[in-house]
C-alpha cells in the first residue's frame, strides 16, 4: 500500500511540473523568445527536470535508486543554471508576458518621450534665460552666486565666470548693499520684493535698475535660494524727464501766451489814454503859441507820453507772434531808441556802451522785432555778469566771405549791417554755445529762464534773412553778430513819408465815428471837424445804426473792438445799406495781431492808436480816396463792358462779324 501511494503522489508532483514548464516555455517559444529570454527558459527547464525526477522516482520505486539520483542531477544542474542567470539580472519583469510586451514597449516610449520633452523645454527655458536682455540672477541664502545669465553679463560687465561664487554685493557700492541686506530679509520670509536701485558697473559706471527679486523654493516648499531680475531703467528714466521737462516748458509757454494776451489788453486800453493825452497835448500847444512857457511844459508832456507809446509797443511785442510789419528802418535808430530802456533795466552795476554806425545803415525788417533781438541779448548779457561788467553795442557794416565767418543760418558773400552785442560776463563753454539758440534749452537756475530768449533772436535774424554767430569763452565773454542785409536802394514805389506833405482837409463829407471811449471819441470829433469833415459821434454799434438811419453818412471811421456790437459787424450791416461806403478801422490793437487772429482782413484801411491828428487826417483820406478809386474803375468796368454788347450787337466788332458770317 505504501508503495503505491509513493508512485501515486509522484504522478500527481510529474504532471504538475510539466504543466507548469508547459505553461512558461510554449507562450516563449511562440513569442520566439527561446534564446533571448533565458531566464524564463531557465525556469521552465528547472520545472520540466523537478517533473523528470518525479517521473523516474517513481520507475524507481521497486528498489533502484539511480533513476532517482539521475532526476536530482538534472534538476541541480537546471537551478544552478537558474541562479547564474538571476545574479546577472538588472531589473524589470522577471517573466514578462511575451504577450503583453507590445503594452511595455508602448509604455517605455512614451516615458522616454516624456523625458525627451522635459529636456528639451528645461533647454529652452535655458536658452530664453541666457538670452534675456534683462539681467537674471540666482543666489543661495548667504546672497552667494549661483547663476548669471548673459542679461547679467551685458548690464554689470562682469561674465559669468568671473561672478558665480562671489557674493551679490559686488554690483552694489557701500551706500546700497544695507539695501541688499533689507531684501534679503524680506526674501528669506517669503516676501516678493519690487524696487528701484541703484548699482554699479565693472568699470565703475553707475546703473539705475529696477529689479524683482522673489524666494526659491524646493520641492518641499522650504526657501533654498533667490532669483533677482534687473532690467536698466536710465533710458527710461531720461525719456520720463524729458516729458516733465517738455510738460513744464508747455505750461511756461501758455503762461507767456497768456502773458501776451493780457499784455495786448493793456496795450489797447492804454493806447487809448494815450491818444486822449497826446491830442489833449497837440490842441493846448495849438492854443498857447507865444506861451514859450507853458509850450516847454507841453513839449515834457508829450516827450512823456512817446516814452509811454514806446513801452506800449514793447508789450505788444509779446502778442504779435509770427506776424511782422517789415519796412526799411535806420539801425541806429533801433540802437538809439533801445537805449534809454536798457539803461533802466540792467542796473546801474553794468556799463552800457553805445556806438552808431558814421553812415545810416538801412535794412528791412519789423522795427519791434530787431528792438526785440537788442533787449534779449542785452538782458543775457546782463544775467551773465551779476557783479557788474561792461555791455557794448555797435553798429557797423561788415563785408564777408565765405570762408571768413560761421553764422547761423550760413550767409552768401556779401557786405551786411552787422550788430554787434559783446559782454564781460561768465562766459559759456563751446559744448553750450552749440546748443544756446535750440528753443527751452537753458542754463539758468529754474524758474529764472525760458530758453526762448535766444531762440527768439534766432528766428527774428533768419525771418530778416541774415545771420548770428556766437563767440565766447568761459571767465571772458560773449560776443553776438548778427549780419542782417542792407538795403542799398528804396523800395519800389515808396512813397515820400506823409510827414513832409501837406496835411489833406476835407470837403464837408460826413464821417459817422463810432468809439466806445467817450473822451477818445470827442478827440477824434474834434480833430475831423478842424479838418473840413461834419462828424457824428456814437459810442456803440446800434447806435451807430440810428444815427445813420437818420442822418445818413458819407464813411464810417469805427473801433474794431467794442461791446454790443464789434467794428466789422458794424460795416457789414451798414455796407448792405450803402455798398461802397469808405471805412477806416481803428483799434489800440496791432493790425498786425488783428489780422493774425482773423479780426480784420490784410488789405483793409487801419491807424493804429495812440494817433496823431495829422495821420488820422491822412488816414481818412487815403480811404476816401481809395473808395472813389475802386468806384471809378467799377464804372469804367461796367462802361466797358456796356460798349462791348453795344458794338456786338451792331456788329462792328470782329468777333462778331465772324459768328454773323455764313
Amino acid at each position: 500500500m505504501p508503495v503505491q501511494i509513493y508512485v501515486l503522489g509522484n504522478t500527481v508532483i510529474m504532471v504538475a511540473f510539466a504543466a507548469i514548464a508547459i505553461a512558461i516555455a510554449v507562450p516563449i517559444a511562440r513569442a520566439g523568445q527561446l534564446r533571448t529570454n533565458r531566464l524564463a527558459t531557465a525556469t521552465a527547464l528547472i520545472f520540466f527536470c523537478a517533473a523528470l525526477q518525479a517521473l523516474l522516482s517513481a520507475a524507481g520505486s521497486s528498489g533502484s535508486l539511480w533513476p532517482s539520483a539521475i532526476g536530482t542531477l538534472f534538476t541541480a544542474c537546471a537551478g544552478l543554471y537558474y541562479w547564474a542567470l538571476r545574479r546577472g539580472h538588472r531589473g524589470g519583469a522577471l517573466y514578462p508576458d511575451p504577450g503583453g510586451q507590445h503594452l511595455l514597449d508602448a509604455a517605455g516610449a512614451r516615458e522616454r518621450a516624456a523625458q525627451d520633452a522635459a529636456d528639451r523645454h528645461r533647454a529652452t527655458l535655458a536658452a530664453v534665460v541666457e538670452h534675456s536682455e534683462e539681467a537674471i540672477i540666482g543666489t543661495d541664502l548667504d546672497m552667494t552666486i549661483t547663476a548669471w545669465n548673459g542679461g547679467a553679463e551685458r548690464l554689470f560687465g562682469h561674465t559669468a565666470a568671473e561672478a558665480l561664487g562671489r557674493r551679490l554685493s559686488m554690483i552694489a557700492d557701500a551706500v546700497n548693499r544695507r539695501d541688499q541686506q533689507e531684501v534679503a530679509a524680506r526674501l528669506a520670509r517669503g516676501e516678493r520684493v519690487q524696487y528701484d536701485a541703484r548699482r554699479v558697473h565693472k568699470d565703475g559706471t553707475p546703473l539705475d535698475v529696477s529689479v524683482s527679486a522673489t524666494p526659491v523654493t524646493d520641492s518641499h516648499g522650504s526657501i533654498i535660494g533667490f532669483a533677482f531680475v534687473g532690467r536698466d531703467i536710465r533710458s527710461a528714466k531720461a525719456a520720463a524727464e524729458r516729458r516733465r521737462l517738455i510738460e513744464e516748458r508747455t505750461h511756461q509757454a501758455q503762461r507767456m501766451e497768456s502773458l501776451g494776451k493780457l499784455a495786448g489788453g493793456v496795450a489797447h486800453d492804454f493806447n487809448n489814454i494815450l491818444a486822449i493825452i497826446v491830442n489833449y497835448t497837440a490842441f493846448a500847444a495849438e492854443q498857447s503859441e507865444g506861451n514859450p512857457g507853458v509850450q516847454a511844459d507841453l513839449e515834457n508832456v508829450r516827450r512823456a507820453a512817446d516814452r509811454a507809446i514806446s513801452l506800449t509797443h514793447q508789450l505788444l511785442v509779446f502778442t504779435r507772434g509770427d506776424t511782422i510789419q517789415p519796412h526799411d528802418m535806420d539801425l541806429n535808430a533801433s540802437i538809439d531808441e533801445v537805449e534809454a530802456m536798457l539803461r533802466r533795466t540792467i542796473g546801474e552795476h553794468i556799463q552800457l556802451i553805445t556806438k552808431d554806425s558814421p553812415a545810416p545803415l538801412t535794412i528791412h525788417a519789423d522795427p519791434g522785432q530787431i528792438q526785440q533781438i537788442l533787449l534779449n541779448l542785452s538782458l543775457n548779457a546782463r544775467d551773465a555778469m551779476p557783479g557788474g561788467g561792461t555791455l557794448v553795442i555797435e553798429a557797423g557794416i561788415a563785408t564777408l566771405d565765405e570762408h571768413q565767418i560761421h553764422t547761423q543760418p550760413p550767409l552768401g558773400a556779401g557786405t551786411y549791417a552787422r550788430l554787434l552785442v559783446c559782454d564781460t560776463g561768465e562766459g559759456m563753454a563751446p559744448e553750450v554755445a552749440r546748443h544756446i539758440f535750440e528753443p527751452f534749452y537753458t542754463t539758468k537756475p529754474h524758474g529764472r529762464g525760458t530758453g526762448l530768449g535766444l531762440a527768439t533772436v534766432y528766428g527774428v535774424v533768419t525771418e530778416a534773412g541774415g545771420g548770428i554767430n556766437v563767440y565766447s569763452e568761459p571767465g571772458v565773454g560773449t560776443t553776438f553778430r548778427v549780419y542782417l542785409p542792407l538795403v542799398t536802394e528804396p523800395a519800389a514805389g515808396a512813397a515820400t513819408p506823409a510827414s513832409t506833405a501837406a496835411v489833406p482837409r476835407g470837403q464837408g463829407e460826413t464821417v459817422l465815428v463810432v468809439e466806445d471811449e467817450p473822451a477818445l471819441g470827442r478827440i477824434v470829433a474834434r480833430i475831423l471837424t478842424e479838418g473840413g469833415y461834419q462828424v457824428q459821434l456814437a459810442v456803440s454799434g446800434p447806435e451807430a445804426l440810428t444815427l445813420d438811419e437818420q442822418e445818413g453818412c458819407d464813411m464810417v471811421l469805427t473801433d474794431v473792438i467794442m461791446p454790443e456790437m464789434s467794428g466789422p459787424r458794424l460795416v457789414e450791416l451798414l455796407g448792405q445799406r450803402h455798398p461802397g461806403l469808405p471805412v477806416l478801422f481803428m483799434s489800440g490793437y496791432s493790425d498786425g495781431l488783428l489780422g493774425s487772429q482773423n479780426v480784420l482782413d490784410p488789405d483793409i484801411a487801419f491807424i493804429e492808436k495812440p494817433f496823431t491828428a495829422d495821420g488820422l487826417l491822412r488816414a481818412v483820406d487815403a480811404a476816401l480816396h481809395a473808395a472813389r478809386r475802386a468806384l471809378l474803375e467799377e464804372s469804367a468796368a461796367e462802361t466797358a463792358d456796356t460798349s462791348t454788347e453795344d458794338r456786338w450787337r451792331s456788329g462792328s466788332t470782329p468777333s462778331a462779324r465772324s459768328a454773323g458770317a455764313p
